[in-house]
């Protein structure tokens, strides 16, 4: 007798065909319990990343798919650049990127490490970080998330922060550049 298919087993087979019959990239489709009630989630992804409106024509092209089964709400949505791995494609594709695995209980007294990505399994996940290598069973690992490479923001510096004040404040007071003056408060002395 064949095993029958748990709910999310159903639900991601269902999401995996739809998402490539409309050029999306399922990344993940779960049930999630919130105070409000029970959130139907689906996170999706292209080449050059989703729109709102890319999520909503998956909403609305999903929906009748999924009316049999039983939750509140329904979210489709991006996974974020700092995605959770959990698929194999998303491994492979990110081995030798930033991660970061948080662990269940702690190993070398701490539970969050960063690193390289070398490899993920069933058995193991394993980062390098400057030169040493960690390993970390699996069955401890609750969650690897990519690290966004956020280097080209640092080039604009405190420099573009304290022009994008003196905008702001400038808007919201009424003010012009002159009449901020050099100090931090804007008074002039």
């Amino acid at each position: 007798m064949p095993k029958k298919q748990s709910n999310t087993q159903k639900l991601l087979a269902i999401c995996e065909a739809r998402c490539a019959a409309l050029g999306y990239e399922l990344c993940d489709a779960g049930f999630e319990k919130e105070p409000s009630g029970l959130y139907l989630r689906v996170y999706i992804d292209k080449e050059g990343g989703v729109t709102l409106d890319d999520c909503e024509r998956a909403h609305r092209d999903l929906q009748p798919l999924l009316d049999a089964f039983d939750y509140d709400f329904m979210e489709v949505c991006s996974p974020g650049i700092d995605r959770p791995l959990k698929r194999e494609k998303d491994i492979e594709k990110n081995l030798g990127n930033q991660v970061e695995v948080r662990l269940y209980k702690a190993q070398e007294r701490q539970k969050t490490f960063s690193g390289a990505l070398v490899a993920m399994n069933k058995e193991e996940v394993r980062i390098s970080d400057h030169g040493t290598e960690f390993t970390f069973p699996a069955a401890n690992v609750a969650q690897v998330r990519l690290v966004p490479d956020l280097s080209g923001l640092e080039d604009e510096g405190a420099e573009g922060a304290l022009v994008l004040e003196e905008e702001v404040l400038g808007a919201e007071e009424g003010f012009t550049e002159t009449d901020l003056g050099d100090n931090e408060n804007g008074a002039e002395e």
